[in-house]
């Protein structure tokens, strides 16, 4: 009996996402069927999410190594104003604009791990100031006006054409989930990234190069929001705000996802679960309301929520762990796996 209610608290604790969801669904198809329970719907959550669910990924590297990049919103923001402003503007090809877009953002990744690496400042604080460069950045390229969205046929079905009934966008988010899912999941780099985030000091005195995956990851951050900036350029057109709109998004789902599928542990497959369960509510609640300022409240108390969740694992688990040592010295000498407690980074 004791067995089996450890196991049903088990899964309730990894599996409580699709449990929402599927509660979700249920309230609000019973409620407003003609409006939610559609294919118009489905679509446009899915679609809609697409963007924002790349940026939250995003987010999740380097804080599986243990820093923050809270320049990704100006990134993001960059990469597609460089992509439109170049093609319509200067009438490039699609191909090259879109290389010369991410590559900016790769360039700013650069700086923040220099920043963050070799000058030793705070990732929070230092992917903050980039932020505001970026911005400014952003500003000297646009003049501080939108550009227009380029007209070519092949720019606009970049992201808009369907497959089964879904924007391709989508399956774009598909296949960047997969594989950073396989790079941090399978792969000897994804480990050491989780080792640097777990613990810096045990990793780099198992002869983990701490500061090469730190200043990796803040590069792939950036790099994905510029990816994602193209992508939400083709989609939607060029903005020179939104990115400041997705922010709060991506870390929230970021955070909530850590709580699902492996508890402690920043990963993939729990953050897109946790991008489209908090979509599916905030839609549902808009379809109810017709309010549109749910959207912020719903993120903004996700991710208190979240971090919250995240802080108590992380006191509790230490907690177990001091209890388990005064209990049995002996087990205290074996090495503690750093990947599986993410906690929150302090870097």
């Amino acid at each position: 009996m004791s067995q089996s209610r450890r196991t049903f608290s088990l899964g309730l604790d990894r599996f409580s996402g699709f449990y929402l969801w599927a509660l979700a669904i249920i309230v609000f198809g019973v409620w407003k069927p003609h409006l939610f329970l559609t294919q118009a719907t489905l679509h446009s959550v899915a679609s809609s999410q697409a963007i924002g669910a790349m940026l939250a990924i995003a987010v999740l590297v380097p804080l599986a190594a243990g820093a923050f990049d809270l320049s990704i919103g100006a990134t993001i923001n960059l990469s597609a104003i460089i992509v439109a402003w170049l093609q319509s503007a200067h009438h490039w090809n699609m191909w090259p604009a879109m290389f010369i877009a991410v590559g900016a953002t790769f360039l700013v990744g650069v700086v923040n791990g220099f920043v963050v690496v070799k000058l030793r400042i705070n990732s929070f604080i230092a992917t903050l100031g980039m932020a505001t460069v970026v911005a400014a950045v952003q500003t000297i390229v646009s003049g501080n006006s939108q550009p227009l969205p380029p007209t070519a046929a092949a720019w606009n079905s970049f992201t808009q054409r369907t497959v089964g009934g879904f924007q391709i966008v989508v399956l774009y988010l598909v296949v960047v989930a997969l594989f950073f899912w396989w790079l941090l999941e399978h792969t000897p780099a994804g480990r050491y990234i989780h080792a640097t985030g777990g613990n810096q000091e045990a990793a780099r005195l198992a002869g983990v190069r701490v500061d090469y995956w730190t200043w990796l990851t803040l590069i792939i951050s950036a790099t994905v929001a510029g990816i994602a900036g193209v992508f939400y350029s083709s989609l939607s057109g060029p903005s020179l705000n939104f990115g400041s709109t997705l922010l709060l998004p991506a870390f929230a789902a970021v955070f909530l996802g850590s709580t699902q599928l492996r508890p402690g542990r920043f990963n993939v497959w729990g953050t897109m679960l946790a991008v489209y369960v908090l979509a599916t509510g905030v839609k549902g609640l808009q379809l109810v309301t017709g309010v549109q300022w749910l959207n912020d409240m719903f993120n903004g108390v996700a991710l208190i929520v979240a971090v919250g969740f995240a802080v108590w694992r992380q006191r509790t688990a230490g907690a177990r762990r001091r209890v388990t040592a005064t209990e049995s010295p002996a087990e205290s000498d074996a090495p503690n796996e750093p990947a599986e407690t993410a906690g929150v980074p302090t870097g």
